[in-house]
């Protein structure tokens, strides 16, 4: 079944990208100040915001991790927020080669969007550090846990300070208006947003998915150890090799 609906996942998310690909270059109009640079919009700014829903979506998974003690959530709100760094990786050099054609400089410090972001960035740079800091494992998941809440608490807090900002440079997309875009910027955006989303999604489900067979082979491993022990007592005789399938009494 996992295979089955992670099969059908990444058709999904490979038929969203072909179309928003298809309407970014084919129906969305050219920027006439920007020209085609400005159709890295399509894929910075939706970028950005499946990765902030990430980093939240991994809070909530860690307050399921608190609340059941299920370890399963742990490794969903790890592996959440894993890809959301990634993919803030891909935002942060996205938006430097798009302010680079459009401002001219790499980097504004005076815009409260890209400033906001870097910091959100760096915070959860610290996750991972933290996390594999900690050898035992049930307090690696509560202090990882606890980590990813404040941090997911104050992603929606920025966002929210930032719209209040006065100076700003970035459009402001996610309104009412949408941003005063035209009807077809409007469809191509969303288009691209669902397609990264679904990206999103089954890069998750794929690495989550690997991450659940190691630990399953893990315990499989253990136990076959523990047979093996068990049928080669202190009587001398050293256990095979795990691999290796023992002899039977008869051929023994």
């Amino acid at each position: 079944m996992q295979g089955k609906s992670l099969r059908n996942l990444t058709v999904a998310s490979a038929v969203a990208l072909a179309a928003a690909f298809a309407l970014v270059f084919g129906y969305a109009p050219m920027d006439a100040d920007q020209g085609l640079i400005q159709k890295i919009f399509y894929l910075h700014v939706p970028l950005a915001i499946v990765t902030l829903c990430g980093f939240i979506a991994g809070g909530l998974m860690a307050v399921g991790y608190l609340r059941t003690g299920d370890r399963r959530w742990d490794i969903r709100s790890y592996v959440a927020i894993h890809v959301s760094i990634v993919f803030a990786v891909a935002v942060l050099g996205t938006g430097s080669i798009w302010a680079r054609a459009a401002w001219g400089h790499w980097w504004v410090w005076s815009e409260p969007t890209l400033v906001s972001f870097l910091i959100i960035f760096l915070l959860y740079c610290c996750y991972q550090p933290l996390r594999f800091s900690i050898e035992d494992p049930e307090r690696q998941a509560r202090y990882a846990a606890v980590f990813a809440i404040i941090a997911g608490a104050f992603v929606p807090l920025n966002f929210v300070a930032v719209r209040l900002a006065q100076s700003f440079s970035h459009p402001r997309v996610l309104s009412t208006t949408g941003g005063n875009m035209p009807g077809s910027m409007r469809l191509t955006f969303y288009v691209s947003l669902l397609a990264l989303a679904l990206l999103y999604v089954t890069l998750w489900k794929l690495e989550l998915t690997s991450k659940n067979a190691s630990i399953q082979l893990k315990r499989l491993r253990t136990r076959l150890e523990v047979a093996l022990e068990e049928q080669y007592p202190a009587a001398g005789a050293p256990a095979p090799p795990v691999g290796t399938v023992p002899a039977s009494p008869r051929e023994s």
